[in-house]
């Protein structure tokens, strides 16, 4: 008992709570993708309606606060592992895999808080207005479009991401001490932007991968080895 209070002990416990919240968040993402929205394409109206309704709103609810769980408890220990005299620099290689891991997840929770969770709350209060006997709020189609492309982005980076955290840790070699990381975090930086405005901007053509879940997961999967392969031609890791 008395080795958790310790700094060790305190760095277990937000990995503890950085598994937890993790496992929580994308258990709900990868719901979301592997099998609610392709259920909701064949369900009748009724049948979506209560899902909106009733089940919708409490699994968003997990799925929001487990994205800012796993969120804060990662930054921590990553400024932990990098603050102070004996702290890791930002150009070890443990450092940039872990970082790469962390901005994707970084990325994703934005899309959880300023994208989906807004517009999901269009599509909940529509669904709610009709129940009632109302009309449909006239952009909540608009809107549930864009949370669902935001959704399956997400469930594409999580592939990358989960490979750069356990990376960091099993595969330290990705990454040479001895090159320095500006020029991948350039590209990456690149990469980023050009996902997040595909998810928000993009037109029929370039979110076609994202409208099924095979497309999603080959995509993800490319992804992952498309920047393996940079990495290991821009930072000497090993191949």
């Amino acid at each position: 008992m008395g080795t958790l209070f310790t700094a060790d002990g305190f760095q277990f416990l937000l990995r503890w709570l950085h598994f937890l919240a993790g496992i929580t968040w994308i258990g709900i993402l990868y719901y979301f993708n592997l099998v609610q929205t392709p259920f909701f394409k064949n369900a009748d109206a009724a049948v979506k309606s209560g899902m909106v309704r009733g089940v919708l709103p409490l699994a968003l609810w997990w799925f929001r606060w487990g994205a800012m769980f796993t969120f804060l408890s990662g930054w921590t220990m990553i400024l932990m592992r990098t603050s102070g005299a004996q702290g890791l620099p930002l150009d070890a290689p443990y450092v940039t895999l872990i970082l790469t891991g962390g901005l994707f997840g970084t990325l994703m929770w934005a899309n959880v808080w300023f994208v989906i969770w807004p517009n999901q709350q269009v599509v909940m209060a529509s669904a709610e207005q009709v129940a009632k006997g109302g009309q449909a709020i006239p952009e909540a189609a608009a809107k549930g479009v864009l949370a669902g492309m935001a959704s399956r982005t997400n469930f594409v980076l999580s592939i990358p991401m989960l490979f750069y955290m356990g990376a960091a840790s099993h595969l330290p070699n990705l990454a040479s001490a001895t090159r320095s990381p500006l020029v991948w975090w350039l590209l990456f930086a690149l990469l980023i932007a050009a996902v997040e405005w595909n998810a928000l901007q993009g037109n029929e053509a370039t979110r076609k991968p994202l409208t099924t879940v095979k497309g999603a997961i080959t995509l993800g999967f490319a992804v992952t080895a498309v920047m393996y392969v940079l990495m290991g031609v821009l930072l000497g890791g090993a191949s």
